[in-house]
C-alpha cells in the first residue's frame, strides 16, 4: 500500500535501476566513511554487524557498505578498526552484512578504499603518486608508489572487487574524494609524476581508467560506482580546478562506470563541506552540472542534502538521480520510513555538528550528537524495551537532557511530568542557537523536534515551575522517581575577589536576550560559548575583544569546529588576548593581564564571562534525602555540550 508521504515525495519514492538491478527507490545509502567499530586486524565485529542490521532495514534502495582497505600491508588503511578486504578471511562477516541489506529490500554495494595520503595508520608512512609532504601533522610521510606498485594496488581492487560480488554484494564502489588514493592520482596537488601517471591531466587520470578497466573486467556483471570531487576546494595548495573535477568525470564515463557520487572537498581543504556552517543545498550545482554533462550516467549527491523534500525537488529538476544520504541516516535511521509516512516533523535532523567525524580523527568509533543509539545497537541497555514496573517520573529541566529522558522513558510506558522555571523547552540551548553563526536552523531543530515528540506524546510539562525545597517537598510524595536536568550556569562567583566584580555580565543572560551589550565590548572566555557570543555581537556590529587564559582559543569546541572559529574571529577582525585574565574593572573598561605580567586596559562598555561553567548541583544535594530514586543527567552532572546532555538523557530513560 502506498503511503502518504510516498505520494508527497513521488520523485524520491519512484522505483530505479543501476546495472541490471531494480531499485525500490531514488534513495542511496552512502558508506559514511567507516565506523570504527570493527577489530584493529581488520575483522568485522558483532558491533559492526548490529549497526549494519538496522541501516539495513532503513528502507534506501541502495545500501552501500563502508569503505574496505584493500592491500595486505595496510597502506590503504586510514582508521585503527577499518574493515579489510584483501584475503578471503575476512568474507563470512561480509556475507552477513550483504544478506541483510538484501533481507531489507535494497540492492549492495560494497565500498573499496585505498586511503594514499592519508593511510598507512599503523606503518610509519603513506603512499601516494608523488612525494609531497602532509600539510596536517597527524599524518605519515609519503612514499611514492613505482609503476610496479601501481600495478599491484589496480590487482588488488580487482581482487577486492570480486571478493564483494564472491560474499553476496551486487556491486562495488571505488572512492576518488577527500584525499584518498585515487583523489592523490587525480590531482595536480599530489600527482607531480612526469611519467605516464603525472602531468596532464590525461596521464593524472590513467591510474583511475585502469582501476575502472580492472574492476569491470573482474565484475562484467555487476554495477561500479566511483566517488569523484565536484571541487576539492584546494585551491590554496594548487589543487585542481572544478573544470579539472569535470573533465576526470568524464573520463571515468568514457571508462564505463554505472554511477558517479559527485562530492566535495579533501580532510586538508580549508574551506567546510558538510559542516553546519554550510547552507543545505549549496553543492547541489555540482551534480547538476554532472547530470546536465553526463544524462545517460547515473548520478548520485547527497553533500549538505538533509532535507528529503529538497532531494525530491533535485531529482524532480534532474539535479541528481538518486539522493545519497550518510549522515542524516546516523542521526536517525528512519529518516526514510517517516518520509514515507508523512512524519518529517518527527525526524531527528543530522545538526551537522560533525561529531562524528571528530571522533574519527581521534582514532575513536564515531557516535552522533543526536542519535545515542549510534554504535550501541549490539547493547541491550541501550534498546528501548517495555519497563518491567511503570513509574511516575518528575524531570527538572526542560534542557536536552531532560527532554530527551522525558520521551525515552514515556516510550517504555511510564508517566511523565517535566518542570521548567522558564516559559519554553531548550534551556540554554536556546541562547546558543540564537547565536550560532554557523547555522541555527540547524540548533533550532533540535528544540522543534523535542517540542513535536513532547506534544505528540502527551507528556505534560509545567512552565514557569521553580523546583525549591519548598516546592519539591510539597510534590515529591507523588512520585517514584527524580531526574534532575537543571544544566549549568556561568560560575560568576569565580570573579568575586575582583573589585567591581557585580558589573560583570552573564553570557547566557546575554545570549537568551535578557541583558543588551553596550557598544563596546570585552568577553572573558575563549571557549564555545564565548566565541559563538562573541561573533554574533560583532555581527551586529559592537567592538568586541575577547580575553582567554589558555594559550588559544576555542578549547572546549569540537575538533572538526576549531578552525572555523578561528577563520571567523580572523574574518570579523575580532581582537583576541590570549594567556591572559581580568584582574580589574574600572568605571570605563577592564584592565588584563597576560602570562609575562604585562597588564592593558580595555575599554568596555559591558564585561561579559562566559565561564567558568558550574553544574547546578544545589536541587540535587537538595532532593538527596527527599525521594527514593533520584538522577541527574547533562550538564547537572559535569558542564559539557549537547552531545553529552541527549547521551545521557537517552540512556537514564532506557534504565529507569
Amino acid at each position: 500500500m502506498t503511503r502518504p508521504g510516498e505520494l508527497k515525495l513521488k520523485h524520491l519514492f519512484q522505483p530505479g535501476q543501476i546495472g541490471k538491478f531494480k531499485t525500490k527507490n531514488m534513495v542511496k545509502y552512502g558508506a559514511c566513511c567507516v565506523s570504527n567499530y570493527n577489530t584493529r586486524d581488520g575483522f568485522i565485529t558483532p558491533r559492526e554487524l548490529a549497526r549494519m542490521r538496522v541501516i539495513a532495514a532503513t528502507g534506501c534502495g541502495i545500501i552501500t557498505n563502508q569503505g574496505a582497505y584493500p592491500d595486505p600491508l595496510g597502506e590503504g588503511k586510514s582508521y585503527f578498526r577499518q574493515v579489510a578486504i584483501f584475503d578471503d578471511k575476512f568474507l563470512p562477516q561480509f556475507e552477513t552484512i550483504a544478506q541483510y541489506i538484501h533481507d531489507g529490500g535494497a540492492v549492495a554495494i560494497q565500498q573499496i578504499l585505498h586511503a594514499g595520503r592519508y593511510g598507512g595508520i599503523d606503518l610509519g608512512y603513506c603512499v601516494q603518486p608523488s612525494v609531497v609532504p602532509q600539510t596536517l601533522p597527524h599524518f605519515r610521510p609519503p612514499r611514492e608508489l613505482t609503476r610496479e606498485q601501481i600495478k599491484a594496488v589496480v590487482q588488488q581492487h580487482a581482487d577486492a572487487a570480486k571478493r564483494s560480488i564472491r560474499a553476496g554484494f551486487d556491486g562495488t564502489e571505488v572512492t576518488s574524494f577527500m584525499g584518498y588514493l585515487l583523489a592523490n592520482f587525480n590531482s595536480r596537488f599530489t600527482n607531480q609524476r612526469t611519467d605516464e601517471y603525472g602531468g596532464s591531466i590525461e596521464n593524472r587520470g590513467r591510474f583511475m581508467r585502469e582501476l575502472i578497466d580492472a574492476i569491470k573486467q573482474a565484475t562484467p556483471e555487476h554495477p561500479l560506482v566511483i566517488r569523484l570531487n565536484g571541487a576539492e576546494l584546494m585551491d590554496r595548495w594548487g589543487g585542481n580546478s572544478e573544470d579539472d573535477c569535470f573533465e576526470l568525470m568524464q573520463q571515468a564515463v568514457d571508462t564505463g562506470v554505472d554511477m558517479i557520487s559527485v562530492t566535495v572537498g579533501w580532510q586538508e581543504a580549508p574551506e567546510s563541506s558538510i559542516g553546519r556552517d554550510v547552507p543545505p543545498g549549496h553543492w547541489n550545482y555540482l551534480s547538476a552540472k554532472a547530470k546536465k554533462l553526463f544524462p545517460n550516467t547515473l548520478i548520485t549527491f547527497g553533500n549538505r542534502l538533509p532535507d528529503p523534500v529538497m532531494a525530491d525537488q533535485c531529482i524532480k529538476d534532474g539535479v541528481f538521480d538518486f539522493w545519497e544520504v550518510c549522515r542524516p541516516m546516523l542521526a536517525d535511521p528512519e529518516l526514510i520510513h517517516k518520509a514515507a509516512e508523512d512524519r518529517l516533523d518527527e525526524v531527528r535532523r543530522c545538526i551537522g555538528s560533525l561529531n562524528c567525524l571528530s571522533r574519527l580523527f581521534r582514532d575513536l568509533p564515531y557516535t552522533c550528537a543526536m542519535n545515542p543509539a549510534l554504535g550501541h545497537e549490539v547493547e541491550p541497555e541501550y534498546h528501548i524495551t517495555e519497563a518491567a514496573v511503570k513509574k511516575k517520573i518528575m524531570i527538572i529541566g526542560a534542557g536536552p537532557a531532560g527532554l530527551e529522558a522525558a520521551i525515552t522513558a514515556k516510550k517504555r510506558g511510564h508517566d511523565v511530568t517535566i518542570f521548567e522555571k522558564g516559559d519554553k523547552i531548550g534551556g540554554n540551548l536556546l541562547g546558543y542557537a540564537g547565536n550560532d553563526l554557523a547555522r541555527p536552523d540547524d540548533l533550532f531543530s533540535v528544540i522543534s523536534y523535542y517540542e513535536t515528540m513532547i506534544k505528540k506524546m502527551g507528556i505534560e510539562i509545567r512552565f514557569n515551575t521553580e523546583a525549591n525545597a519548598k516546592f519539591m517537598r510539597s510534590v515529591l510524595h507523588q512520585y517514584d522517581v527524580c531526574l534532575v536536568a537543571a544544566g549549568a550556569r556561568t560560575d560568576m562567583a569565580a570573579y568575586r575577589h575582583i573589585e567591581g566584580h557585580d558589573t560583570l555580565v552573564d553570557a547566557l543572560d546575554v545570549a537568551k536576550g535578557k541583558v543588551k551589550p553596550g557598544k563596546r565590548v570585552v568577553m572573558i572566555g575563549g571557549g564555545k560559548i564565548g566565541l559563538t557570543l562573541a561573533e554574533s555581537l560583532k555581527k551586529q556590529g559592537h567592538d568586541v575583544v575577547i580575553v582567554e587564559e589558555e594559550k588559544r582559543i576555542a578549547g572546549d569546541v569540537m575538533p572538526s569546529f576549531k578552525w572555523r572559529h578561528t577563520a571567523w574571529i580572523e574574518e570579523l577582525e575580532i581582537r583576541t588576548l590570549t594567556s591572559s585574565q581580568l584582574i580589574a574593572i574600572t568605571g570605563d573598561g577592564a584592565r588584563v593581564k597576560n602570562a609575562k605580567g604585562e597588564e592593558t586596559f580595555l575599554p568596555a562598555d559591558t564585561i561579559i564571562v562566559s565561564g567558568p561553567r558550574k553544574p547546578n548541583h544545589d536541587l540535587f544535594n537538595e532532593f538527596q534525602w527527599m525521594v527514593d530514586e533520584l538522577h541527574g543527567a547533562g550538564d547537572t552532572v559535569i558542564a559539557r555540550g549537547l552531545d553529552a546532555a541527549i547521551h545521557e538523557g537517552y540512556r537514564l530513560g532506557c534504565r529507569i
